[in-house]
């Protein structure tokens, strides 16, 4: 297996009506990449919609590459099932018309929707691999 290197570019600009894009350009020493064009509210926004696009794109690939039998289960010789560990990570987005921000977050996590509807990639890990699961503090 040989390294690869991956260089990112961002480039973010200001358009005519306020808003902004982001344009991410991945290159990688093994595999060409296409451009990434993103738009958002802010700069802020623009780059966290690019690099979650990114992200996406390479959770699909480290799931492809791995071809993890889904019900397959690894059991010891005295046939009792181990235990693996993974990285799950649930993506979900949506466009909220919503009277504020409290209502937008309220309406969209009612119900079995987002689990439904949500992308999930699960990635098989070490058990040493130092992986923290994102969390947000609503304060």
């Amino acid at each position: 297996m040989t390294d690869s290197q991956v260089t990112l570019s961002i480039t973010v600009q200001r358009q005519d009506n306020g808003q902004y894009v982001c344009q991410l350009s991945p290159s990688l020493s093994d595999a060409p990449r296409e451009d990434i064009q993103c738009y958002g509210q802010t700069k802020e926004h623009a780059i966290a919609v690019a690099l979650e696009t990114l992200a996406d794109d390479y959770r699909r690939i480290a799931e492809e590459q791995q071809n993890l039998d889904w019900d397959a289960v690894e059991r010891s010789p005295a046939g009792e099932a181990i235990a693996q560990r993974y990285h799950v990570v649930l993506h979900y987005e949506r466009i909220a018309e919503d009277t504020s921000k409290f209502e937008a977050m309220h309406n969209t996590i009612m119900g079995n929707t987002v689990v439904e509807n949500a992308k999930i990639s699960i990635i098989e890990i070490d058990a040493d691999l130092p992986v923290e699961p994102l969390t947000r503090s609503w304060e």
